[in-house]
């Protein structure tokens, strides 16, 4: 196969952000226009290459970890386009990263309710992977808030769905489509979100346990425990969150939300469950694992110090027989070679064969990444 730098050497002279380590065979590119993508991705698919697009690298570790000929370093794409604070609208490239856009936000009093602890996350590696932040449960996930996305098919077609309001219902759903697609409707190149006006007062309470304080407070931001604390964060005028602490019956209010750290082992993973049933699975994830769990969604994401996959199937069969999923998020080979990263593919894997062939018919993007290999 001819070098992508050979046949295009505009792009030999992109220097790369960071060094992608995970892929040390593959060649690094920085695409500064829509038009670079397509150029790329139309190459690729006439030479029967694979690309990976690389944001800021920390979903890289989900599903099944591909071997591409070409990393899009997505840097080169990071403007902000559009802001319209009265419209509570924002257009992003997406190789910008949520803490800048966050810092952005904030300055004006609002927020793109991404992930509150985006290291060096980007925006389009959020929506590509359908990451959501601690505050999903009042809020909703960020496939909510995707109001347009613009992208580049595997061949090299721009796409573009949705569109820059709030009530918009013409045409196919692609936001919603893309959102936790991981490339295999092709490259996200910019996104419309929706936002929303940052809280007057919050506030982070610590309680005795998070369900239960969740079901005595009114929409509170988000709830949360982990394997030694639990806690509840509250948002809105300050007599509201008083209020609220009050009927806590004792419990300690901090100013500000206090987000707890990550869990970190050899192995994370992400637990999925219908929300009424998360404390059962919280009973069902080892003692030596780490975990932060978010009442009222359902979600826990666990850590393994040592790489235990018996541990993992058994959690695995009891969560997909209640009918939820353990997904792998980052882990060593020696783990992947043992188990799905996955779990059993969806009933809809078919459907969603298909659809991946109208946009990406030679399976460009991130090929064989996705549940069963799609």
């Amino acid at each position: 196969m001819r070098s992508l730098k050979a046949a295009h050497p505009k792009f030999a002279e992109g220097v790369p952000r960071r060094a992608p380590d995970r892929f040390p065979g593959a060649e690094v590119v920085v695409p500064g226009s829509v038009e670079d993508v397509a150029e790329i991705l139309r190459w690729a698919s006439e030479q029967g290459a694979m690309v990976v697009p690389w944001g800021g690298g920390t979903q890289q570790g989900l599903g099944f970890l591909p071997d591409p000929d070409v990393v899009l370093d997505m840097s080169g794409l990071a403007d902000v386009v559009a802001w319209e604070p009265d419209d509570l609208t924002v257009v992003v490239g997406a190789g910008a990263r949520i803490a800048d856009l966050e810092g952005m936000l904030n300055d004006r009093g609002q927020t793109a309710l991404l992930s509150e602890q985006p290291g060096t996350g980007t925006v389009g590696g959020a929506v590509a992977t359908g990451v959501s932040g601690y505050r999903r449960g009042r809020y909703g996930p960020t496939r909510d808030r995707l109001l347009e996305v613009t992208l580049v098919t595997g061949d090299g077609r721009l796409v573009r769905g949705g569109g820059r309001v709030v009530k918009n219902v013409t045409g196919y759903d692609l936001p919603r489509l893309a959102t936790g697609s991981m490339g295999a409707l092709g490259v996200i190149t910019s996104v419309c979100l929706k936002l929303w006006p940052l809280p007057v007062a919050t506030a982070t309470v610590a309680v005795e346990d998070a369900e239960t304080a969740r079901l005595r407070t009114w929409r509170p931001l988000a709830a949360l425990s982990s394997r030694t604390a639990s806690w509840l964060y509250l948002g809105g005028t300050p007599d509201e969150i008083s209020g609220q602490v009050s009927q806590l019956g004792g419990s300690t209010a901090v100013e500000g939300l206090h987000w707890p750290a990550p869990p970190q082992g050899e192995t994370t993973w992400s637990l999925r469950v219908p929300a009424d049933l998360l404390p059962a699975a919280i009973a069902q994830i080892p003692s030596e694992w780490d975990y932060v769990a978010q009442h009222g969604v359902g979600v826990a994401m666990v850590s393994d110090p040592g790489g235990d996959v018996g541990s993992a199937r058994r959690l695995r069969t009891w969560a997909e027989g209640v009918g939820g999923s353990l997904v792998l998020v980052d882990g060593s080979g020696t783990v992947r070679s043992e188990i799905d990263p996955w779990g059993s593919p969806p009933p809809a894997v078919d459907i969603q064969r298909r659809l991946v062939a109208r946009f990406d018919p030679d399976r460009v993007v991130n090929r064989g990444r996705l549940p069963g290999g799609l």
